[in-house]
């Protein structure tokens, strides 16, 4: 299914969007993770300053899940060729971008970027028409005039009028609607996230089903004691409060605890110097807090419950401390943050064992869906051993008829050939009569003499001889 978001006014975070156009080339990385947070997020080692300067590794791009992720790549990576069209960037605000004044921009960009940006149009726009034919094969759907104009209409992404050049318009539409899909894309990792869990439960349950009761009761006492044993970590502090930062400043970046300065603070872990904390720099600040409770090698510990937890903890901080709510923390907001009352007697922190991601009715719900899908999936598999075996049934009736043909054909040969002898007799119907050798031996002894009295007759002179002596 082909991701539709609704079309909305752009906000705040498109200012986000296109102000991440300056700078560093690797400014798109940047932004697509400021805004969806894809990554894991390392946190920065203060502690090596005597070790050897590391060779710089270029960053790889990551997939924002977007299905027009490589166009809005594209598009930008063009866009910001054009030193007139970045320098507009630099200078808009969000007044300019909602009443469309940035876009019209674009038509003072060179002529090269402007074929480019075509171009990539026309190439998106192909690649959408056969997602669609690949659509419409898998569905069956018989069509005999497809109208694409009608069809790309549901991609809100671009102008499905205009489809061979890149205007205005379409750049509004690209920024906004990237925008929109990527602020859903946490509440869509929630989701799938609680699938994960329901589907891991229902695996276990499966699994104790097939056991005889001591085994299962064995087996049930062990995951017990597993999940006992994860339980037991720890102390977690409430991201962004003054005892998980005080943590990272002392045990990541290796400062004296006392001397906790959030503005210090704050420039320390701004790792990109672009004067704001985003997404993934935040999410580098909790990985000693995430440490406490997962650990890879243990059998108890599940990553991907690491990850919910990691961005569970960035959401906390960005509703507590971004006020603007454009996903990103100034340094103002930071200090205005420390000075609340919860940013030194914070709530204490649950975490994700203390209660679990659904409840028995979503699950019920699940498992239901699961046997649907079972009951589809072995559907179709009858199916495809019925339509082996049709097919097979025709291979042989054909076969039948081959064998059928030939034989007709050597018996009409035979009609039309003279007898040979010793060759059977034909039947009314062309077929060869066989006799048994008892009846041969027979047809053959009576022969016999008739043959043999024919010769002695054939042997016999024509006239009897004249004047012979008389013998007594």
């Amino acid at each position: 299914m082909f991701l539709q978001p609704a079309a909305t006014e752009i906000d705040t975070n498109l200012r986000l969007i296109l102000r991440r156009m300056n700078g560093t080339p690797t400014w798109l990385l940047l932004l697509l993770l400021s805004l969806c947070a894809v990554a894991w997020s390392v946190p920065v080692d203060r502690n090596g300053a005597n070790q050897e300067p590391k060779e710089e590794v270029p960053e790889e791009n990551m997939d924002t899940g977007l299905y027009y992720d490589r166009y809005l790549r594209e598009v930008i990576e063009v866009l910001e060729t054009d030193p007139h069209f970045r320098e507009k960037l630099q200078t808009a605000n969000t007044e300019d971008i909602k009443n469309g004044r940035l876009s019209k921009e674009l038509d003072l960009v060179s002529h090269h970027v402007r074929t480019r940006l075509d171009e990539l149009k026309r190439q998106e726009v192909s690649r959408l028409r056969m997602l669609l034919k690949a659509k419409l094969d898998s569905t069956n759907t018989q069509s005999l005039q497809m109208d694409h104009a009608s069809l790309l209409k549901q991609f809100e992404h671009l102008d499905p009028h205009n489809q061979n050049t890149f205007e205005a318009k379409d750049l509004e539409l690209l920024i906004s609607t990237a925008t929109k899909d990527l602020e859903n894309y946490d509440a869509e990792r929630h989701e799938e996230f609680k699938r994960y869990e329901m589907l891991k439960e229902h695996e276990r349950r499966e699994y104790l089903k097939g056991l005889d009761q001591e085994k299962r009761e064995k087996e049930e006492k062990r995951m017990q004691e597993l999940k006992e044993k994860h339980r037991q970590h720890p102390k977690v502090n409430a991201p962004g409060s003054v005892a998980q930062l005080r943590e990272v400043w002392e045990e990541t970046d290796g400062l004296d605890p006392q001397e906790f300065n959030p503005k210090t603070f704050f420039k320390l872990h701004d790792t990109n110097e672009d004067g704001v904390l985003d997404e993934q720099e935040l999410e580098a600040l909790f990985t000693k807090e995430l440490e406490k409770v997962y650990d890879p090698k243990n059998e108890e510990d599940d990553m991907m419950e690491m990850e919910e937890e990691r961005l569970r903890m960035r959401e906390h901080v960005m509703k507590n401390v971004d006020t603007n709510k454009d996903r990103l923390v100034s340094l103002d907001e930071f200090l205005k943050s420390t000075e609340k009352k919860e940013f030194n007697n914070p709530k204490e922190w649950e975490t994700l064992d203390t209660k679990p991601a659904y409840t028995e009715e979503e699950l019920q719900r699940f498992e239901a869906e699961l046997r649907d899908k079972e009951e589809l999936k072995r559907r179709a598999e009858t199916l495809r051993q019925e339509q082996e075996l049709l097919k097979e049934r025709k291979a042989l009736e054909a076969q039948r008829r081959e064998y059928q043909q030939a034989v007709l054909e050597m018996s009409q040969r035979q009609k039309e050939q003279p007898v040979v002898d010793g060759q059977p007799p034909a039947g009314p119907n062309g077929e060869l009569q066989f006799q048994p050798e008892s009846q041969k031996q027979e047809d053959k002894e009576a022969k016999a003499p008739a043959e043999h009295e024919a010769e002695v007759q054939n042997n016999l002179p024509a006239e009897p001889p004249q004047n012979l002596p008389i013998h007594t």
